[in-house]
């Protein structure tokens, strides 16, 4: 898998084992009806699209599962161009393990390879300019970890895993809260009372309330939340690299490279995961 996202085998695992379970039911009764139980076959995944793969070492793991003594051998690796023809695995195994595992396979390596495909243009859009595009939380529920995962295959960079290893105050907790200054302040004495040492990203809408943070101090990161490109640069230029600096809403491949020439650290684009599409894959028996 892609180093810079780093997965527990036990949770690939338990992927595997609960997206069977939602599939399979009470067993495959067309495979079942129609094939030997030990007949063999040989498949291929056929690439009809163009695009950036991701999944290949995901599928591996699917069919090692369903069939532990099968064969797979990866033609082109996680991460790479692909074109309209591409062989990306060849896989032989138990037949039915085989048709068992066809539509898992497809549906998650369909879904990463679309995330790893619209990951690397923006990749692409700043190359050259020192600035990272992160990924967010709007994931699909339950399988956040894939998404994460086609993220960082497609060269952009992974950023809270969760709600548990990193302080993002945003907008709804200063308004419920009262300022950013009393939000950083309680933010701190929870961090000290419960021994945590986490980096704290606090959410800016305007110079006013960037200023208030900027004096109250003790912080990580600025997001920069919706500002027009003059403004985003006139925060850049008043944080002063004091502390690290992040744009976000509204960014796309046609602006993502204006964002990144205001100087700002890091760029949040949620439609990385959440606006993606699929390639389109097939999986043929030869």
């Amino acid at each position: 898998m892609s180093a810079d996202y780093m997965i527990e085998d036990q949770i690939i695992e338990n992927y595997i084992i609960q997206a069977l379970a939602e599939d399979v039911g009470s067993g495959d009764h067309t495979s079942n009806a129609c094939i030997d139980d030990g007949s063999i076959s040989s498949a291929r995944l056929l690439v009809k699209d163009v695009g950036v793969i991701a999944g290949v070492e995901l599928a591996r793991r699917i069919f090692k599962h369903v069939d532990p003594n099968g064969t797979f051998t990866g033609k082109i690796e996680d991460g790479r161009d692909v074109d309209y023809g591409d062989i990306a695995f060849l896989v032989t195994c138990n037949t039915r393990a085989l048709l068992l595992a066809e539509r898992l396979v497809l549906n998650s390596m369909q879904r990463m390879s679309g995330i790893a495909t619209l990951s690397s243009r923006f990749a692409v859009e700043v190359e050259g300019l020192p600035v990272k595009i992160l990924d967010t939380r709007k994931t699909t529920p339950l399988i956040r970890f894939i998404e994460k995962w086609a993220v960082s295959i497609g060269g952009c960079t992974n950023y809270r895993n969760g709600l548990y290893d990193w302080i993002m105050i945003k907008d709804n907790h200063v308004d419920a809260c009262g300022s950013h200054a009393k939000a950083i302040t309680r933010v701190h004495e929870y961090l000290e009372r419960n021994h945590l040492d986490l980096g704290i990203t606090v959410e800016v809408r305007n110079l006013v309330e960037l200023h208030e943070v900027i004096k109250t101090g003790r912080i990580t990161r600025i997001m920069l939340d919706n500002f027009e490109l003059p403004l985003l640069k006139e925060a850049v230029a008043t944080i002063r690299r004091r502390f690290e600096t992040e744009a976000s809403g509204g960014i796309t491949l046609q602006n993502v490279r204006s964002y990144a020439e205001t100087g700002v650290d890091f760029i949040s684009v949620g439609a990385l995961t959440h606006s993606s599409g699929t390639l389109d894959l097939s999986l043929k028996v030869v």
